[in-house]
């Protein structure tokens, strides 16, 4: 006999060997039918484990959505792999894991599967999960699993890969069989609600220079309404999703022929870039910011000397050789920075010095990472370094840190974490600096962040290895999770580039470098931006504010024309639609295009000399003169400030 302690503390004996399904429904069959895995001595299992000592149990249910759902869903991968073999004969199975909000599965298919094919493929699936099949785990040795799937090249090579045991874990229901470590649920009739998503490329094991494989994307949830509450997320997250909407608003664009990655602003984007450039420059500004202009290109000594060359080479574009110098696209800009900074000689009452630039970029991302304006190849970044002493690093940390907190706010944005990511102190050889100096400015930074009342969590071993840092995780409106903010203290380009300043004693001492960025990528902000606010931008960022509408040309435009002159004296971006189409749907139009204000011109308005506004999403109609309504709009434009 043994033991078995449940969660409340109870304790159950057992025949040795009895399966953990069977203490499940001991307990309660209805416990047993809900249980999806168990949990033995922490760890989890599945239900047909066998218990074979004194140990601690828990069974895992729906209701322990994270460990419960990820289970269900790396089962639902095994059964679209089964699927996959079925319809579509001599198919290699690669890896299907489990992931965030369902799961993939990577194939090597004799042919092409496409979006249309995922109907066929899902009503296999459904007809595999009635089949009702019984999971079974066992393990084999290497060389017994590598003849077992010897057919199967992907396989072998996983199976190759396993490290510290000659054991591999196979897992079958039916005619299927995979490597795998599980757990699984207990038979396929466990998986009912579940639906395939999409179908893309895939690098074998990610690397570029493997087998394209093709992967198949879905999700598994515990209820039909579950799974239909998940698919109308889905639903409102492609009606924000920026790349949607940057083109319908006229934003952005790609095009092959110039570029992957490469994003071109059309006018209505750039009125948006301009905006945002201004408004985080005028708060730098009131800061005491510098702003300075560097060339997005560098000599590749420049970044050898930096350090980026040997440790970023592989994210940087090629190099080009002209005449007798080897020049290289800027990853970033610390390096253009630190050099402006070592040509002048400055002291300590001259510190901090804050250098800050909105400045062009270029890395070389994956084709399969590339996602719109949020992951480019070319980007700008609102970028600064702070160069101060070590006892400025407090105050210097807090003001930046207050900065981001201010704008966040202006934005409304709510979403956000802070994560301090410290060095591991059972690893501190990897990190620059002494052992003093890290736990000085990691406390330092940690006090700051308790005295402005700030939530974060500590990240042990996310440091950079120059310095710790502050970085602030958004999720995006469509689930992506994005950092936008970061701060970083730097001790090592100080001394690669021999940075001094005079100090009090009237000698030379080195900086400490505070990498930071507000808005972080421009274009990774206005992606973000777009999708929070689903394209409806606030007054102030808005392409065009106002939308002039006459309702008859012959009797309307001279007024319209007039208007015109006034808003754009005043500074109101405004356009005024002279088209021969019906009012109707100039107005329909303005709506789509999101224009916060529409101003429909008729007799009364040329009569009395004034202006009847709809905001957008609203019906009511308000007159007031034209005065009063620049001045609401200028008031939009203050309250900002």
């Amino acid at each position: 006999m043994v033991k078995v302690t449940l969660p409340d503390g109870s304790v159950k004996e057992v025949e040795n060997g009895t399966l953990v399904v069977a203490i499940a429904k001991e307990i309660s069959p209805s416990l047993a039918k809900k249980s999806i895995v168990g949990k033995l001595n922490g760890k989890l299992v599945d239900l047909k484990t066998p218990v074979n000592e004194d140990s601690t149990l828990a069974l895992v249910t729906p209701d322990d959505k994270e460990e419960a759902f990820e289970v269900i869903n790396h089962s639902c991968a095994h059964l679209l792999a089964q699927a996959m073999k079925r319809l579509y004969p001599g198919t290699k199975c690669g890896v299907g894991p489990a992931i965030e909000e369902g799961f993939y599965y990577d194939f090597g298919v004799n042919g092409t599967v496409t979006t249309e094919d995922l109907a066929k493929i899902e009503a296999e699936m459904k007809k595999i999960a009635k089949e009702n099949l019984p999971v079974n785990h066992y393990d084999l040795s290497k060389a017994d699993a590598k003849k077992k799937f010897a057919d199967d090249k992907y396989k072998v090579e996983l199976i190759d890969a396993v490290e510290g045991t000659d054991m591999v874990g196979i897992y079958e229901q039916g005619e299927y069989a995979d490597v795998c470590r599980g757990p699984h649920v207990i038979t396929t009739g466990v998986l009912k609600h579940f639906k395939l998503l999409s179908v893309a490329g895939a690098y074998w094991r990610g690397d570029a220079k493997n087998d394209v494989m093709t992967r198949i994307y879905g999700t598994c949830w515990f209820t039909a309404e579950e799974l239909a509450d998940y698919l109308n997320i889905l639903e409102e997250r492609k009606a924000r999703d920026h790349r949607k909407l940057g083109k319908e608003l006229g934003i952005f664009m790609f095009d092959d022929l110039v570029g992957r990655g490469l994003p071109m602003w059309l006018p209505n984007g750039f009125i948006v870039r301009r905006k945002l450039s201004d408004y985080i420059m005028d708060k730098e500004y009131d800061l005491g910011y510098k702003h300075v202009m560097t060339p997005a290109l560098g000599n590749v000594e420049l970044y050898k000397t930096s350090g980026h060359w040997a440790h970023y080479k592989d994210d940087m574009f090629p190099k080009m050789d002209v005449d007798d110098e080897s020049y290289v696209l800027r990853p970033m800009n610390c390096p253009h920075h630190m050099v402006m900074y070592r040509s002048t000689l400055h002291s300590y009452r001259e510190l901090p010095l804050k250098i800050a630039e909105i400045a062009a970029d270029f890395r070389f991302e994956a084709s399969g990472a590339l996602t719109g304006i949020e992951r480019t190849r070319a980007f700008y970044q609102n970028d600064s370094h702070i160069f101060c002493t070590p006892a400025q690093i407090g105050d210097v940390f807090k003001e930046v840190t207050q900065l981001i907190l201010d704008v966040y706010k202006d934005f409304g944005f709510k979403n956000y974490k802070f994560r301090l990511s410290l060095r591991d102190p059972n690893d501190v050889e990897k990190y620059f600096g002494n052992d003093e100096l890290w736990e000085k400015s990691e406390n330092q930074l940690r006090q700051v962040l308790k005295e402005l009342g700030v939530d974060y969590y500590e990240a042990i071993g996310e440091a950079a290895f120059y310095g710790p840092k502050l970085d602030v995780q958004v999720r995006s409106a469509i689930g992506h999770d994005v950092t936008l903010s970061t701060i970083q203290l730097d001790y090592q380009l100080p001394e690669r580039f021999e940075l001094e300043y005079i100090d009090e004693k009237g000698q030379k001492a080195r900086p400490v470098v505070v990498h930071r960025a507000i808005l972080g990528s421009m274009d990774r902000f206005v992606a973000f931006l777009i999708e929070e606010t689903k394209g409806i931008f606030p007054v102030w960022l808005a392409p065009v504010q106002v939308k002039l509408i006459p309702v008859n040309m012959d009797y309307h435009k001279e007024f319209t024309d007039n208007l015109v002159k006034v808003f754009k004296k005043n500074k109101i971006r405004v356009e005024a639609d002279y088209r021969d189409e019906k009012l109707g749907y100039k107005i329909r139009e303005a709506q789509m295009k999101k224009i916060p204000f529409q101003l429909v011109i008729g007799d009364k308005e040329v009569e009395s000399n004034t202006v009847t506004y709809r905001k957008y999403g609203e019906q009511a109609q308000t007159t007031v003169t034209i005065d009063e309504f620049v001045s609401m709009i200028k008031q939009m434009e203050e309250d900002l400030k």
